[in-house]
C-alpha cells in the first residue's frame, strides 16, 4: 500500500467543502490500508486515526505572504524565500511518501509560494504529485485583475511532471480551456460517506459491507416479527419477482422468533426453505439471526432498526392483519417510500400517501407496479443514484484505486 500525503490550505475543524473532502479521502485511504497524512496551514490534529501536520506557511491567509503577493513583481525576492522554506519543509515532511495529492493549491491564488514550491517538488523529487482540481478564479468574469500579473501565469500552466484530476466533466472542459490543452483529464467526482452522514452504528456498517447492501438495486426493509400473519412468504416471492425483472433486490427482515416455540421455529424454517427453493436465499437477510464472518452474532436494537430504515429504498409491509402499523409512522418520519397491503389499519394511517397492493395480487404484479411507482419518485431515484455511484467506497474501487495503480 502507498504512503499518501493530502495537502490543502486548511483542514478540520476548519469548515469548508475541500476541508471535508480531504477528511473523507484520508479516512477512505486509511480504510484501504494506505498510510495517510494531512498537511495543512490551519486546523488541528482532529483525529487519532492518522497524522495531521499543521504548518502556517501552507495557510491561505498567511499574513506576510498574503501582503507580499498583492504585488508579486515588486516582492519577488521575499516570495522566493518563502517558496524555498516551503519546499524544504515538503521535502522533509514527505521524504518517505509515494504520493502527494494537492487539493486546489495549484489552481487557486491564495498562496503563490506554496503553488511554486509544489511545482518544484514535482520536478525535483521522486514523489508523484497529483493536482486535484476543484476550481479556478479564472472561471469567473469578476476574478481579481491583479491575477493578470505574469507571476500568476503558473495557475494556467500544465506541468508535465504533475498528474491532474478534476471533479467533473464540466470542470474538465473548463480546465482544458484554461490550460490551452487537448489533454484528457482524469475525472474523479467528490463523494459522500453514508456511514458518517447517517451516523450509522458500527454493526450496521459491518452488515452493509459483508452483505454488500449498497451494491443492490433495491433494498426493502420489513420490520416484522416472524409470524404467518405478517405474510413474509409474499415478501420473499416479491424479491424473486424483482430478480426476474432484472432488478437485484434484497430484503431486510428485522423480526425475531422464539426458537423454543414450536410454531415459530416451523415458520422460520419454512421461510428459509422457500428462499432457498426460489434461489434468493442470499438476498433474504434475517437480521435477528445474522452472524458476521467473524462468528459474532448481530444483536439488533433500536439503533439498528433506525439504521435499516435510513439505508433502505422502501418499507415493505404485506401483512394480512394488523391492529395498527407503527412502521408506517417510523418510515413517514424519515420520508421513506412505503409499500403495503391494502388493509384498513394501514389505510387509516397512510390515506393515499403510500403504494398499496391487494393481497390477491401476484408477486409479479406487485414487483412490476412497485418498480414503476418507485421509478416515478424523483427523491428515490436521486437517493438510488447517489448510493450506487457516489459513495466513497464505490469511487475508490471503481476510479481511485485503478488510477493510483496506473501512476
Amino acid at each position: 500500500m502507498a504512503y499518501i500525503g493530502l495537502l490543502h490550505y486548511s483542514c478540520p475543524p476548519v469548515v469548508g467543502g475541500v476541508e471535508e473532502i480531504i477528511h473523507q479521502q484520508a479516512l477512505l485511504f486509511h480504510r484501504y490500508r494506505h498510510h495517510v497524512k494531512i498537511l495543512a496551514g490551519k486546523g488541528k490534529q482532529f483525529t487519532e486515526i492518522f497524522e495531521v501536520e499543521i504548518n502556517p506557511l501552507l495557510d491561505s491567509r498567511h499574513p506576510q505572504i498574503s501582503q507580499l503577493q498583492l504585488n508579486p513583481g515588486k516582492n519577488l525576492a521575499a516570495l522566493h524565500q518563502y517558496e524555498k522554506e516551503i519546499l524544504a519543509y515538503l521535502h522533509t515532511s514527505l521524504h518517505q511518501y509515494d504520493i502527494l495529492i494537492a487539493h486546489n493549491v495549484l489552481t487557486m491564488h491564495y498562496n503563490l509560494p506554496l503553488t511554486r514550491a509544489i511545482h518544484r517538488l514535482a520536478s525535483s523529487s521522486s514523489i508523484k504529485v497529483i493536482s486535484w482540481n476543484h476550481d479556478s478564479p479564472y472561471f469567473y468574469t469578476n476574478y481579481p485583475r491583479r491575477l493578470d500579473d505574469p507571476a500568476w501565469e503558473i495557475l494556467k500552466k500544465l506541468n508535465p511532471k504533475i498528474t491532474y484530476v478534476v471533479i467533473s466533466e464540466a470542470r474538465a472542459k473548463e480546465f482544458k480551456s484554461l490550460y490551452h490543452t487537448r489533454k484528457k483529464f482524469i475525472v474523479i467526482p467528490n463523494g459522500i460517506d453514508p456511514y458518517r452522514f447517517f451516523r450509522l452504528d458500527v454493526n450496521t456498517i459491518r452488515l452493509i459491507r459483508e452483505e454488500r447492501l449498497f451494491e443492490s438495486d433495491l433494498l426493502l426493509v420489513q420490520p416484522s416479527r416472524l409470524h404467518p400473519r405478517k405474510n413474509i412468504e409474499l415478501s420473499i416471492q416479491v424479491i424473486k419477482a424483482f430478480h426476474d425483472l432484472g432488478i437485484k433486490a434484497k430484503l431486510l427482515l428485522t423480526g425475531v422468533y422464539d426458537p423454543h416455540e414450536k410454531k415459530a421455529s416451523y415458520y422460520f424454517r419454512k421461510l428459509k426453505d422457500l428462499s432457498e427453493r426460489l434461489g434468493v436465499s442470499e438476498d433474504i437477510i434475517f437480521i435477528a439471526e445474522h452472524v458476521f464472518k467473524s462468528g459474532q452474532k448481530l444483536t439488533p436494537d433500536r439503533v439498528t432498526m433506525r439504521d435499516l430504515y435510513l439505508i433502505s429504498d422502501c418499507l415493505f409491509l404485506p401483512s394480512k392483519q394488523e391492529g395498527f402499523g407503527l412502521p408506517l409512522l417510523e418510515a413517514g418520519m424519515i420520508k421513506l417510500p412505503i409499500a403495503c397491503s391494502d388493509i384498513p389499519p394501514f389505510r387509516s394511517i397512510a390515506h393515499n400517501n403510500v403504494f398499496y397492493f391487494s393481497l390477491t395480487d401476484s408477486p409479479q404484479q406487485i414487483a412490476q407496479r412497485l418498480a414503476e411507482y418507485l421509478n416515478n419518485l424523483n427523491p428515490h431515484l436521486m437517493y438510488n443514484r447517489v448510493i450506487r455511484n457516489y459513495t466513497w467506497d464505490y469511487i475508490y474501487l471503481k476510479k481511485i484505486q485503478p488510477f493510483l495503480e496506473a501512476l
